[in-house]
């Protein structure tokens, strides 16, 4: 009778020793609640008492092995290269009880107690292509920061009308605050929010309330502290660089096992995690000059195992390229993702709504010069064609920017519109949402409307839906001085180049900072924050009734503006669906906006305050109105 097998992959050691040690049955879980991150489960962690150190014996293209003895359990273990203390985590690693530094745990999967059997992927079947998506981070979508705890706060997405749970990264990171982009464990699922088999409750949860699951992964790039990739191997090359550094190795020597290294951990959280969809961070990043592009071969890998497995799996990238061929099947020669954040959506409609024109805002406002002369002008390109930047003129990058969009071929639902994410809130000085930078939420209810009926995918960022007053700051909790100095130094002079006060950064290494991101959920109630909750309750459910779950095209989309009386009218005519009108008025005064063929009202912000008459409709007030429309 054989032993488990421990591998590793480390072409430049010359000699590998294995150091482990059994783990107790009690101590090989999960354990619900929160733990300080320097707390274990294990004692054998603290000094590795009672560990044994075996050499390891190599084996073809610079990997290692070891046979443990039969019968052996769940260990923690970790690998000494050529006799360097001390000894190190698997890169493979599935857990890290308390710390990245340590030892890893190892896991089985297979022997957690799922219940969705029966589960077919995101609206039965049909797929994250025109689901509602609502993005949250473990961490502070409650007090207590972790997966059981969020189990408690999934009714309240079913009723909102999700369709998917995008959960931001959950890869082990050096501690335990944090946005989870500076993981270094790709593999584990961090400790502070309850571990591996927590994430699993907390899928299987979602699906038993009908709720597919999206990750968000980073390929990318791994963070400074805890980050040994280099020790065991090239995972890492000076070709190419990226913000961060060297760039991940995908087309140098010992490429293919990094390639590799990355599939797996993918198909993994699809396979072992029973996940839907994993959002791919930065994927601009990747720097990768192969006959293959790396996500080419990661879309045919995951096509695959959605065969293999009887159920969709995503793949929607995070790009800032603006190019089609991102979503273009890997036949026609594209990158074959499902679908790709556009935050063009985002800045045209966060323009519109603040007034704000700064940076990489300033195209957005339009030019008195230009083709699109004003915010809404802009505003109406996006909406119709995908991208503002489509091949041409980015002042923010100095050069022709992207690509244009085919409106009658593409499918617009894969791309994806938002009116707030953890990127365009968190990276603010002070986290602002929407609802703190416009002094009228109508002006939010007007945001909301527009990108949830929109043909292309909707988005919501945590909390949106009540307009929470909680802000979403940077935050991380560094052990190093160095790096917490550096991190905390980077953002007050980023900001302070903007004019903001060094004084007015919060610190991201405070537990306040973290404290103050975090969602109060006692303003559900509160009216104000409940009357935009309906809102956003009843336009998911407009949507569902409107766009059904068919494919959708910018072609069927027209939108008509009037920048000095400050209105924009959309226009939708699905195929094979009721056409319909949104119906946005900006100016404090309101006014009467022209709706050829406008039919009964379906939603109003104020209904009251709606009045259509003919071929118009009159807003009393700041307002936005969705209305049954005739076909063109």
């Amino acid at each position: 009778m054989t032993g488990p097998v421990v591998e590793v992959w480390a072409p430049a050691a010359q000699r590998v020793e294995l150091e482990w040690s059994p783990v107790h049955e009690s101590t090989n879980v999960s354990l619900p609640g929160r733990r300080d991150v320097h707390e274990s489960t294990n004692v054998s962690n603290d000094g590795r008492a009672g560990a044994r150190r075996e050499a390891m014996e190599p084996a073809a293209d610079g990997w290692w092995r070891h046979e443990l003895p039969a019968g052996t359990g769940a260990v923690d273990y970790a690998f000494v290269l050529d006799g360097d203390e001390p000894a190190l985590p698997d890169p493979r690693s599935a857990w890290q009880p308390g710390t990245v530094h340590g030892p890893s745990r190892t896991v089985d999967t297979a022997a957690f107690p799922w219940t969705d059997t029966g589960w077919r992927g995101p609206r039965d079947g049909a797929g994250g292509l025109g689901a509602v998506f609502y993005e949250l981070h473990v961490g502070t979508f409650t007090p207590e920061g972790t997966f059981d705890a969020a189990l408690t706060h999934l009714d309240h997405l079913v009723a909102l009308g999700v369709d998917v749970v995008e959960v931001m990264p959950v890869a082990a990171f050096p501690t335990d605050r944090g946005w989870g982009y500076d993981g270094v464990g790709l593999y584990a699922v961090h400790d502070a929010y309850g571990g591996p088999e927590a994430f699993a409750r907390f899928v299987d949860g979602c699906h038993a309330r009908g709720l597919g699951v999206c990750l968000d992964v980073v390929h990318n790039h791994l963070g400074a502290s805890g980050n040994y990739l280099s020790r065991f191997g090239p995972y890492f090359t000076e070709g190419h660089h990226t913000p961060w550094g060297a760039a991940v190795n995908l087309d140098d020597d010992g490429s293919a096992t990094v390639r590799r290294f990355l599939v797996e951990s993918t198909l993994r959280w699809f396979r072992d995690f029973h996940v839907d969809a994993l959002r791919l961070d930065a994927v601009h990043e990747l720097k990768d000059d192969s006959p293959r592009h790396y996500l080419a071969e990661l879309s045919d890998e995951v096509a695959a195992l959605a065969l293999d497995l009887g159920r969709p799996l995503d793949l929607v990238a995070e790009s800032d390229l603006n190019d089609p061929v991102m979503v273009t099947p890997t036949a026609d020669g594209g990158r074959g993702m499902t679908a790709q954040w556009d935050d063009d959506v985002h800045h045209a409609l966060h323009v519109t709504l603040t007034g704000e024109a700064q940076g990489y805002y300033a195209d957005f406002a339009g030019s008195p010069d230009g083709a699109e002369r004003g915010p809404l002008a802009v505003l109406a390109k996006v909406l119709t064609r995908g991208f503002l930047h489509d091949g041409t003129h980015s002042s923010f990058r100095g050069r022709a920017w992207g690509a244009p969009v085919d409106r009658d071929g593409l499918d617009a639902r894969r791309l994806l519109g938002y009116l707030q994410t953890h990127d365009q809130v968190g990276n603010r000085a002070t986290g602002e949402r929407i609802s703190a930078l416009v002094d009228d939420p109508a002006l939010q209810a007007a945001g909301a409307a527009l990108y949830l009926l929109a043909p292309t995918t909707p988005m919501l960022f945590m909390g949106e839906e009540w307009a929470a007053s909680t802000p979403w700051q940077f935050f991380t909790s560094f052990a190093e001085d160095w790096l917490a100095d550096a991190v905390r130094e980077g953002r007050r002079a980023e900001f302070g180049s903007h004019g903001w006060s060094a004084d007015d950064v919060p610190d991201p290494q405070e537990p306040a900072t973290r404290d103050r991101s975090v969602l109060d959920w006692s303003e559900v109630a509160a009216p104000a924050h409940a009357r935009m909750l309906r809102w956003y309750t009843d336009l998911t459910a407009l949507r569902r009734r409107l766009l059904g779950t068919g494919p959708t095209r910018f072609a069927d989309v027209e939108v008509d503006v009037d920048e000095a009386a400050r209105w924009l009218v959309l226009r939708h005519a699905p195929a094979g669906r009721p056409a319909y009108a949104v119906v946005v008025t900006l100016a404090g005064s309101g006014g009467s906006v022209p709706v050829d063929g406008a039919g009964e009202v379906l939603l109003a912000w104020d209904p009251d305050g709606a009045a259509p008459d003919g071929g118009t409709i009159t807003h009393r007030c700041r307002s936005v109105s969705v209305l049954a429309a005739e076909r063109p």
